[in-house]
């Protein structure tokens, strides 16, 4: 079996999620999905688990996150400065937050980050790998 992520998120909306992540390019398998979940695909490897506030409960007793806050935040690489900014464009339009984060241009890589509409953090960012080799900070791609 192949090496994959499955990202799991607590969403209080279940449709507006679905609705949202769709805009931003995300799929949904509907092998993976139900009444309170929801599989979403970003590529082969890459899949965030949108789950109800009851289903997440079915998985840790752990408190929900407080709005506003964040544990982590998930980047996703983009083909291009164009697909960047679209993706912030996408999310203000289906309930979410752009530019949470200062916008980053550093000429071999542009980043934006972005907010789902339960505030969990998304790093949008396009570098050209040619010129990253000999940019500083090549090694991480948000710094």
């Amino acid at each position: 079996m192949a090496k994959m992520i499955f990202v799991s998120l607590p969403v209080a909306d279940l449709q507006t999620s679905i609705a949202f992540y769709e805009a931003l390019g995300f799929r949904r398998n509907p092998k993976f999905s139900d009444d309170a979940s929801a599989c979403m695909v970003w590529s082969e490897a890459i899949h965030a688990m949108l789950l109800t506030h009851d289903k997440w409960r079915t998985f840790t007793e752990r408190p929900l996150p407080a709005p506003g806050t964040a544990g982590v935040m998930l980047s996703l690489s983009l083909e291009s400065r164009d697909a960047v900014d679209a993706m912030n464009l996408a999310a203000t339009a289906h309930g979410g937050k752009a530019d949470v984060n200062p916008v980053q241009d550093l000429g071999f890589m542009y980043g934006r980050d972005l907010a789902d509409p339960d505030d969990h953090l998304w790093g949008a960012f396009w570098m050209d790998p040619e010129a990253a080799g000999a940019g500083a900070g090549a090694s991480d791609p948000k710094r």
